[in-house]
């Protein structure tokens, strides 16, 4: 609630006023009683500064704390449409204007929002806080319509405003906001110059400490996502290295509560409690990539319970995106690690998070219809993979995303071995050796690892070798570690089909020990079937009992995995594929799927 000091001195508008206060702070609040004491205001015939406001605090209390969004509309358009010449009640009307952009988001009339700021931004130049933050806020609006172009020039404008007006600080805000965006859009070419000037700025600036650190972290945080975007798992280290001292020196340090001198200075990309989430977040995805499931697990345990501290206090939307985004990554580990029933359990979460938003449902369908796939591919549904996957590419334009699906995809064709129109179909778009779609170096490996595996099929071994020994070096190149169990492992394969036991064994042995560190449960599966049969074959009597009871036991954590997730009622998800996630999940009687090829 604002003050009014010196605008309206007289004793009855103050007494409303702190009356008003009083009802709103109340435990509980009393805010109808709260809104009765501003609507008396009006029965003063008060000035048409003091009118303005007062419709502005009755908008905002209407919009925070009731349901009357139509009733806190109208407020909120009088305060706009004031005619209050006095400069220092301007904000007054910015603050409206604000205000009543969100609730019009929110009601769905974007349109009536965008030409509202538009308007604000353009009276705005001489209150420095107030034309910043609106620029900030439209061009959020246009990101959330994906209309990244125009978000791109209004951060531009932003951030040449700020130099302007001396706040190097906010300048650096609007080009890392900026940066951001350019990598949602794949620009690398503007991305990395802008980076550059954004690490200049940062290191050169002088001023609030937890501020200073919160750049640096905004900063990082783009560096660490854009290289595990390309599939960098090595070269990430350093940067990721940094991000997490940064978070520690972060958070040793106190909330400063001296205001800065220049107005412009006045924001924060994120609480210090969001950052600390997001750097285990961005762990958990390089642990992911990496193949370090058991410390992406460690980090995703801590962040959400991070998480649900903070939701107990907070309803900001990031939260639950935060959460979606771990979800989903763990729920990958659980996969390889052979823990499907509780993938499936996180898997309707996500779900359950997804129906209380439709704009994280929107954002996250895809995803989620991939995971879905990924898990039926774990169980042998594989004709209910391939609607998932394909539900999934008919859902996302992120390409990235895409490669990664068709991959998947093509892997459910090779195990069908009578889909080969579709499947060359699809290895057309994912050559890896010419035109490959995205630059990421992960998937341009995996992409390898499918050709070996289609021409292991086919029984062309020459070829497979040389896909595979590709796969290899990119993966060794960055760590890419379960990649490389696998092209391991399936050399090994080729090797023993071809007699060569000796180099089969070379091959087997480092990738059960990938897949121990991992843990990798199918491949452990995998390497340990074939390290029985090698042992046998070259009389090694002890080692292929003691491989055969590996692989038994393996086999048994499987099946018994495989039967716990196929008998939860979420299995039926795997049939969904229209629409939002359907609500109630109905119970089954038991699995309905073959275990014969899972082991």
């Amino acid at each position: 609630m604002m003050a009014a000091g010196a605008e309206a001195p007289d004793s009855w508008y103050l007494a409303l006023l702190g009356f008003a206060e009083h009802f709103r702070t109340s435990s509980p609040p009393k805010i109808r009683l709260c809104v009765h004491c501003l609507q008396a205001v009006f029965q003063f015939k008060p000035p048409q500064r003091v009118e303005a406001r007062t419709h502005l605090q009755l908008g905002s209390v209407l919009y925070h704390h009731t349901k009357n969004s139509e009733l806190a509309r109208t407020h909120l358009e009088k305060a706009v449409r004031a005619r209050v010449q006095v400069a220092q009640f301007e904000d007054v009307k910015f603050e409206a204007a604000s205000l009543l952009s969100e609730l019009y988001c929110q009601q769905n009339l974007v349109d009536s929002a965008k030409p509202l700021l538009r308007k604000a931004i353009q009276i705005s130049q001489q209150t420095p806080y107030w034309h910043c933050r609106l620029l900030f806020q439209l061009a959020q609006l246009h990101t959330l319509e994906k209309d990244l172009v125009s978000a791109c020039d209004l951060l531009g404008v932003g951030a040449e405003y700020a130099r302007v007006v001396g706040s190097e600080y906010t300048r650096a805000l609007f080009l890392l906001s900026k940066g951001m965006l350019l990598l949602m859009e794949r620009k690398l070419q503007e991305v990395h110059p802008l980076l550059t000037l954004c690490g200049q700025i940062v290191e050169t600036w002088q001023g609030n400490p937890i501020q200073k650190e919160s750049l640096r972290v905004f900063f990082l945080v783009l560096q660490v996502t854009h290289y595990l975007d390309a599939g960098q798992v090595k070269s990430v280290k350093p940067c990721l290295k940094q991000l997490q001292q940064c978070i520690q020196t972060i958070s040793t340090l106190h909330d400063d509560e001296i205001l800065p001198s220049n107005s412009a200075d006045l924001f924060h990309w994120l609480p210090k409690e969001h950052m600390c989430v997001l750097v285990y977040l961005v762990t958990v995805m390089h642990s992911m990539q990496a193949g370090y499931l058991e410390k992406a697990q460690k980090y995703t345990d801590k962040a959400l319970m991070q998480l649900e501290k903070l939701k107990m206090l907070d309803c900001s939307p990031i939260l639950s995106s935060f959460q979606v985004i771990l979800l989903e990554h763990i729920i990958m580990c659980r996969l390889v690690t052979g823990h499907k029933a509780t993938a499936l359990q996180e898997i309707s979460q996500v779900c359950q998070l997804c129906q209380q938003s439709p704009r994280l449902f929107s954002n996250h369908a895809a995803q989620l219809h991939t995971l879905l796939g990924l898990y039926c591919i774990s169980v042998n549904c594989m004709d209910n993979a391939e609607a998932q996957f394909t539900t999934a590419l008919r859902l996302t334009s992120h390409q990235e995303l895409w490669t990664f699906i068709v991959t998947n995809l093509a892997s459910v064709y090779i195990r069908e071995g009578n889909r080969h129109q579709e499947l060359y179909s699809l290895l057309e778009r994912i050559n890896p050796d010419q035109n490959f779609p995205v630059s990421s170096h992960c998937l341009r490996a995996a992409a390898f690892y499918i050709r070996g595996l289609l021409s292991f099929f086919q029984g062309r071994y020459n070829e497979a070798k040389r896909f595979l020994r590709e796969t290899l070096k990119m993966s060794n190149a960055e760590d890419l570690n379960r990649l490389t169990a696998c092209s391991l492992v399936l050399l090994g394969h080729i090797f023993y089909v071809l007699g060569n036991h000796r180099e089969s064994n070379n091959m087997v042995v480092p990738a059960m020990q990938l897949a121990s560190k991992i843990p990798d449960m199918s491949v452990q599966l995998w390497s340990s079937a074939l390290l029985k049969d090698l042992n046998k074959a070259c009389g090694n009597s002890m080692d292929a009992h003691e491989a055969a009871q590996m692989h038994q036991n393996f086999s048994q954590q499987l099946l018994q995995d495989h039967i716990a997730a196929c008998s939860l009622p979420e299995h039926n998800l795997i049939s969904w594929t229209e629409g939002p996630p359907p609500v109630q999940i109905q119970a089954q009687n038991g699995p309905t799927t073959s275990l014969a090829s899972l082991l």
